[in-house]
């Protein structure tokens, strides 16, 4: 993943304190992961990283969209996404990202690189389902939803006439007391 150095944060240079990343994502960016579910993407993330004496705070946010296909219908479509994520980073022994929120580095190391937390966000902001939003509003005319609605289960039931035998009724008539 030679692509995303961009992406590595050299905190031993900083001042303690808050500072401001900013990196805009696209298609290349997904490459790089050998990631192909979208077919384009432009989103911009935004990392507020605090450096403190002991430890680094990063909260991740990202706003934008991807174009992928709906599950529906199978017509591409630009899905808005957004979603934040903190990751707090502490200094120990040897380097530790068993938790989600707390990664543990090396004391000697000097950088960080966010671009596998950007990756992570951004897959897991982006919906399970995607439904274009034609669909939804009812608007939306192609080809699989008028074949969907022609094979829609109708539900209306046909009431059948049940017929029994009249020997049977007069059975039942014996057990209920009627024929008395």
């Amino acid at each position: 993943m030679k692509g995303l150095k961009e992406y590595n944060i050299s905190f031993v240079g900083l001042k303690e304190g808050s500072h401001h990343f900013q990196y805009q994502i696209e298609n290349k960016f997904f490459e790089e992961f050998q990631y192909s579910e979208f077919n384009e993407v432009n989103i911009s993330a935004d990392i507020s990283f605090v450096k403190k004496n002991t430890l680094l705070e990063l909260l991740f946010t990202i706003n934008g969209t991807i174009n992928v296909p709906c599950d529906i219908t199978n017509e591409n479509f630009d899905q808005e996404i957004s979603g934040d994520f903190s990751l707090v980073v502490k200094f120990g022994p040897e380097f530790n990202d068993e938790n989600d929120e707390i990664l543990i580095i090396p004391h000697d190391e000097y950088q960080i690189n966010v671009a596998q937390y950007i990756y992570e966000l951004i897959v897991l902001s982006a919906p399970s389902k995607r439904i274009h939003p034609d669909v939804l509003s009812g608007t939306m005319k192609s080809e699989a939803l008028e074949k969907l609605k022609e094979l829609e289960i109708n539900n209306e039931k046909t009431v059948e006439e049940e017929s029994t035998d009249p020997r049977w009724d007069k059975l039942k008539d014996l057990l209920t007391g009627k024929n008395e």
